[in-house]
Order: C-alpha cells, then sequence, then structure tokens
C-alpha cells in the first residue's frame, strides 16, 4: 500500500509541476477550464480547480476575477518558487551555518564560482 500512496503523490506533484508550466508558458493568467484544456488530461473541472485553487492558497499562484470565477498566474518564475523554497528550508534549521557548509560543500566547482560570483555581485564588488 505504501508504494500506491507514493505514486499517486508522484503523479499529483507532476500534475502541479505540469499546471505550472502551462501557467509560466502562457504569460498571463488563466482559468481552470484554460489550464485544463491546455494539459488535455481528461481531469474533471472541479479537480483542476481543486489544484489551483491549493496553489493560491499555498501563495504560489495569484489569481484575478475572471468571468464567473478566476484566472490564475504564478507569482514568480520557477527560479524564484526554488529560491523561496530553499530559503524556508534554511529558515527553519537552527543550525543554518552548517546547512550552508554542507550546501555549499556539495557544489560543483562551476557552481561554486557561479555562487562565489553572484555574492560578490550582491555586495557591489568585483573579482
Amino acid at each position: 500500500m505504501a508504494g500506491k500512496g507514493q505514486d499517486e503523490r508522484r503523479q499529483h506533484g507532476e500534475l502541479v509541476a505540469d499546471v505550472l508550466a502551462v501557467l509560466w508558458e502562457s504569460g498571463r493568467p488563466m482559468t481552470a477550464h484554460e489550464v485544463n484544456a491546455a494539459l488535455d488530461k481528461g481531469l474533471a473541472r472541479t479537480t483542476m480547480a481543486t489544484i489551483l485553487t491549493r496553489l493560491y492558497e499555498k501563495g504560489t499562484l495569484r489569481r484575478v476575477p475572471a468571468a464567473r470565477g478566476f484566472a490564475y498566474e504564478p507569482v514568480e518564475d520557477a527560479a524564484g518558487l526554488v529560491a523561496g523554497r530553499m530559503r524556508r528550508e534554511l529558515e527553519s534549521e537552527p543550525q543554518r551555518d552548517l546547512v550552508l557548509k554542507r550546501f555549499v560543500s556539495s557544489l560543483s566547482e562551476t557552481d561554486e564560482e557561479t555562487l562565489r560570483r553572484l555574492l560578490l555581485e550582491a555586495e557591489g564588488g568585483s573579482a
């Protein structure tokens, strides 16, 4: 039974990722019907409305009035969404310095160089 739950969770996670991809690609607010049509997975209207509502309640999407309901758009792009998750994870850890140390030690050389460059840019310095 545990495997079944993991499969359902993975499918839901993939569905959410697909919904976000459709919204990012559109570049405009979309209704549940429009997102459902773009995905073309044959989902029930209520399923799509629930997914969009939950993403709105989590702060991932914003919504605007449209016809008899709402149209939804992402609050951030994909990179911003990942950065937010990383920040929340770091903020939830009491040993932030240890987490950062382990994170940095796991970076590839290229990623480490990129991080150094970005930190210098953020400080207004140069290499």
